[in-house]
């Protein structure tokens, strides 16, 4: 794969959705028009990014990530990283890497002491894939549902 990355905009929301269906094994997804209304508040953050990994101009994965200032940690930044997909088709080709590898170097450019993401209990697989991407294990995730 010969992989291009860059921002994504209102207009590929559909590609977005698309992929962020495949990914859930047709679960209910926002409304096309709640996935404009979100972007679009996200777009206003000062230092959250959606990027896409891009084959040959084709939609092939995508992540977010969020570079937070912090009062801790001597006020170094952090990155987080969240909504990491790639398309079915391109697993296993070195996306997901090429994507960690992306959000990494985003982060060395801001200055962030580190980068964080969480990954479901279940998903052991994800969780060999990102140790041998050089993330330890750290610390205990917690999570409650709001209604």
């Amino acid at each position: 794969m010969n992989l291009a990355f860059r921002e994504a905009v209102r207009t590929d929301l559909p590609r977005l959705g698309a992929l962020y269906g495949e990914l859930a094994g047709g679960a209910p997804l926002a409304t096309p028009e709640r996935l404009a209304a979100v972007f679009d508040r996200l777009s206003r953050y000062p230092d959250y990014r959606v990027w896409l990994a891009l084959d040959e101009g084709e939609l092939v994965g995508t992540y977010a990530l969020c570079i937070v200032d912090t009062l801790g940690a001597r006020c170094a930044p952090e990155g987080l990283v969240e909504d990491v997909a790639v398309a079915t088709e391109a697993q296993g080709k070195g996306v997901g890497r090429a994507m960690m590898e992306h959000a990494m170097a985003r982060c060395r450019e801001a200055g962030c002491y580190k980068l964080v993401l969480s990954s479901n209990l279940a998903r052991e697989g994800a969780h060999r894939f990102y140790e041998a991407l050089g993330f330890k294990r750290h610390g205990v995730s917690f999570a409650v549902e709001i209604e």
